[in-house]
């Protein structure tokens, strides 16, 4: 088993943290979700480094990366994201590779394959972020059901209130209750991983960064950056999850890119944590599939 290693790359002249390990094979990139960062792969570096030189990064705003003020001169967009892991393949990895992302994550990594599509080999989406409080899904809502988005939004602006709301958010209690409704599997919440979440946060630029992505209702859709994908995606979904329903998840498989969909049984929003040892041979056997196909190919 290979264990992970953390370096630091600068982008854009602000520092970011990845993590590393593997030494060979089909090069992965890892792309967490809001609110998290490399360390939730942690039970998946050591694993795919069996078979793969991976790589799992901190988004910026998010973990041990820099978290810049809104605006000043990073906007939190998916195309910022984008470029950020665009830039690290190019970079830090060398060559094109497989991209995995886990919700958000897997919007950031859609937006850098439609931007770069050289640089993709092919995604793993893991409970895609269907991105439900989107100005466009809103606007197709009964009034009382998406009049209050836009309130709330203005509200945690309001800078005062918006730390107070995130510094309720950030404490073990409120977390540890937020995730197990979100675990499928609820013994994979650990103390651990509650630590683990809870230490960036506790940056105080770390407010600025929450406030800013709960207010972005605009950028891309899933079912925007589907259809514009020229890879392969293989799609898994936790059944149990209560935030990306799998019914509506079952929608993403239409687009002809998408090679499979997987349910995961009992399995919640963020499969690659809360089952590895079913996400790690499922990468691994897809991967490796595909770039046996590339190499055939070229």
């Amino acid at each position: 088993m290979t264990l992970p290693t953390t370096h630091f790359w600068t982008w854009q002249n602000f520092s970011i943290r990845y993590q590393t390990a593997g030494t060979q094979g089909p090069p992965l990139l890892l792309i967490h979700g809001f609110g998290a960062h490399s360390d939730h792969w942690r039970k998946n570096l050591p694993d795919l480094g069996r078979s793969h030189r991976v790589y799992a990064i901190d988004l910026i705003g998010y973990g041990q990366s820099a978290k810049p003020t809104p605006g000043a001169p990073i906007n939190y967009t998916f195309e910022t994201w984008g470029q950020q892991v665009i830039d690290f393949c190019r970079e830090i990895i060398g060559e094109p590779g497989f991209f995995v992302g886990n919700s958000i994550g897997c919007i950031v990594a859609m937006q850098a394959a439609t931007m770069a599509p050289s640089q993709v080999l092919g995604l793993v989406v893991l409970d895609c972020s269907l991105r439900l409080l989107h100005d466009r899904k809103r606007a197709t809502l009964p009034w009382y059901r998406s009049a209050p988005t836009p309130l709330i939004q203005a509200i945690l602006n309001y800078k005062p209130i918006g730390k107070f709301f995130f510094s309720r958010l950030a404490k073990p209690k409120t977390l540890k209750n937020i995730l197990r409704q979100a675990y499928g599997r609820k013994e994979a919440v650990t103390n651990e991983l509650i630590e683990l979440l809870l230490t960036p946060a506790r940056d105080p630029a770390a407010v600025d960064v929450f406030v800013a992505f709960i207010s972005y209702s605009q950028g891309p859709l899933p079912e925007d950056l589907l259809p514009q994908l020229s890879c392969p995606v293989l799609m898994l979904w936790g059944e149990a999850d209560p935030w990306e329903p799998i019914q509506l998840g079952r929608e993403l498989s239409k687009y002809e890119v998408v090679e499979q969909f997987m349910p995961l049984e009992g399995v919640g929003h963020c499969p690659q944590d809360e089952a590895p040892e079913l996400v790690n041979s499922l990468i691994t056997e897809w991967v490796q599939r595909k770039a046996a196909t590339s190499l055939i190919k070229s």
